[in-house]
């Protein structure tokens, strides 16, 4: 049986910041049988995620282990939460809830269904595994964690604090001891930040003149812990009011995803004369600890110690509108897409 599949098609290589006509819906069918030789499962797509990487993929990818570009006339693929309609593969079976990566389409033939998540938790919203409980999750844990080992009474520094992976981090530190300022675009985020997320301060990044002379403002003792999500004179700025020994984890860049030449940072020799560690974050390589991460969070979330904030976009034909948006810092909470509600 073959049923009508509309798809968010990806017209070409994107130089400077992408528009909505950069994509197009197009409709084609699909088969609702996977064929006897398959060995991957098809799955109903119910909710898509709007993540920032997605920008870095728009250009042709050259010397890069972790993405591959998109394909120019083909379906972009990101994060999403599906139901599975058929499968070939014995680790899923027809009705099984999933998260992982596919295509934005309505169905999906998953050629790789070992890189999918099973959903075992359906007591929380399921839209919650494009964020809190899936990639971005997963990201603010094995960063913060991971790679930032958190001491109580240290000073946390966030950019793009109200992003979806930042919102997580600010509330982790907070559930650590930590002291914990945040950035971001607007005085709404900002005031979201500290009176509902619980951040310590928080500053418009958009209404400093000197990024140097706020952070001082805001972190007078220095800072122990930087989660960089924007990268270039941000980063600069963050790298002199470090304090010794202090961690980077270097999250995202969406600072210089829509330029063609990538900004320079000047404040390097800090890390030499304060032993600052800066390392480079890919979740992928953390999904190992995806058991123990919902072990830690679902009863927080359940508890209400831990909030997450959504901003949910109705129908395939709003992604394009709901991407940009995300690109743009325009989006309040976590960008989401729902393609159907089972």
């Amino acid at each position: 049986m073959e049923v009508s599949n509309k798809q968010v098609i990806y017209r070409d290589y994107i130089t400077g910041f992408p528009k909505e006509t950069d994509f197009v819906l197009n409709t084609t069918t699909i088969s609702l049988k996977l064929p006897d030789e398959s060995n991957g499962v098809l799955v109903k797509n119910l909710y898509l995620s709007c993540d920032p990487y997605m920008r870095i993929l728009m250009r042709k990818v050259q010397d890069n282990n972790i993405f591959t570009s998109y394909i120019p006339g083909s379906p972009i693929t990101g994060f999403g939460v599906a139901k599975v309609l058929d499968s070939k593969h014995p680790n899923f079976k027809e009705g099984d809830l999933v998260w992982g990566t596919t295509s934005w389409e309505e169905h999906s033939h998953i050629t790789n269904p070992e890189t999918l998540f099973k959903i075992e938790h359906t007591d929380v919203p399921l839209s919650y595994y494009t964020g809190i409980l899936g990639m971005p999750g997963m990201t603010a844990y094995a960063g913060f964690y991971e790679l930032c080992s958190p001491k109580k009474g240290e000073c946390v520094f966030i950019s793009s604090a109200f992003g979806a992976v930042g919102q997580l981090v600010g509330q982790f530190a907070k559930l650590t001891g930590c002291y914990v300022v945040g950035s971001a675009g607007s005085k709404e985020k900002v005031d979201l930040l500290k009176n509902k997320l619980g951040f310590d301060a928080a500053f418009n990044y958009k209404e400093e003149q000197d990024l140097e002379e706020a952070l001082k403002r805001f972190c007078p003792d220095g800072i122990d812990i930087y989660f960089d999500n924007v990268g270039g004179k941000m980063l600069d700025a963050v790298i002199l009011n470090m304090r010794p020994r202090g961690r980077i984890a270097a999250c995202g860049m969406v600072s210089q995803y829509n330029l063609e030449e990538p900004e320079g940072v000047k404040n390097l020799i800090q890390v030499i004369f304060k032993q600052i560690r800066i390392e480079g974050l890919s979740v992928f390589n953390y999904y190992y600890l995806y058991p123990k991460f919902l072990d830690m969070i679902l009863p927080h979330i359940k508890e209400g110690k831990i909030v997450y904030l959504e901003e949910i976009n109705e129908g395939l034909e709003s992604a394009p509108a709901a991407l940009i948006k995300l690109l743009s810092g325009c989006n309040v909470g976590k960008q989401v897409v729902v393609v159907a509600r089972e």
